[in-house]
C-alpha cells in the first residue's frame, strides 16, 4: 500500500487539474480515509516496566464462607506468575509492590429451577473482592480500592457443589485482577 502524507495527497489532486477519474477518485478517498496517521503496533510490555516483583498478601474474607480466600490467593499467585513478567516474593521488604484485598461478598443465585418440584437445576456463584496494589518504591497505588466481580455457574443436578463453583469463580476473579494490572493505554 502506498502511504502519502496530506501534502502529497493534495499535490496528486492538483496535478490532475482538479478533475479525477472515477478510479483515481476512489484511490484518493481511500488514501485520505486510511490509517496513515496511526502509530501502528508496538511490542512494549502491557504491564508497568518499573515493577519486577509482587508480594501477594492473603486476601481477607468478610463473608461466612470459609477457605475461599485461600483459593483466590492461590489462583492469583499462579495467574501473576503465568501471565505477567512479575515474580511472587514472600517478603514485603524485598518486593517492589504489594497486592492485598478483601472478599466482600459471595452470593449464590438460582438460575433455573425444575418445573414440577421447584428444585434448582443450575446456580451461579458471584464473588466480589476489593483489590489494592501499591508500589512500595514510590508509595503510589497502582490499583486503589477497586471492586472486581467474577462468577461461575454450577449444577447440583450434575453433582457440582459450592467448592467447584468457588474454585472457578476464584480463577475468573484472578484473571480479572491480572487484567487490571495492565498499563492504561
Amino acid at each position: 500500500m502506498i502511504r502519502l502524507n496530506v501534502r502529497d495527497r493534495a499535490r496528486l489532486f492538483v496535478r490532475g487539474g482538479g478533475r479525477l477519474r472515477p478510479a483515481a477518485g476512489i484511490l484518493v478517498c481511500v488514501m485520505l480515509c486510511g490509517c496513515g496517521e496511526i502509530g501502528g503496533y508496538s511490542n512494549e510490555s502491557l504491564f508497568p516496566t518499573d515493577v519486577r516483583s509482587v508480594c501477594l498478601e492473603m486476601f481477607e474474607n468478610q463473608t461466612f464462607r470459609r477457605d475461599v480466600e485461600y483459593e483466590l490467593s492461590d489462583a492469583l499467585a499462579k495467574r501473576i506468575e503465568a501471565d505477567t513478567p512479575y515474580k511472587i516474593i514472600s517478603s514485603r521488604d524485598r518486593a517492589d509492590t504489594v497486592m492485598s484485598g478483601r472478599i466482600v461478598s459471595i452470593t449464590d443465585y438460582a438460575l433455573t429451577t425444575e418445573r414440577q418440584f421447584g428444585g434448582v437445576l443450575e446456580m451461579e456463584l458471584e464473588l466480589r473482592a476489593i483489590v489494592n496494589w501499591k508500589n512500595l518504591n514510590t508509595g503510589q497505588y497502582l490499583i486503589d480500592n477497586r471492586l472486581v466481580t467474577a462468577s461461575a455457574s454450577r449444577s447440583p443436578y450434575l453433582e457440582q457443589d459450592f467448592k467447584y463453583a468457588s474454585t472457578l469463580a476464584a480463577n475468573n476473579l484472578a484473571r480479572r485482577i491480572v487484567e487490571l494490572m495492565e498499563t492504561k493505554w
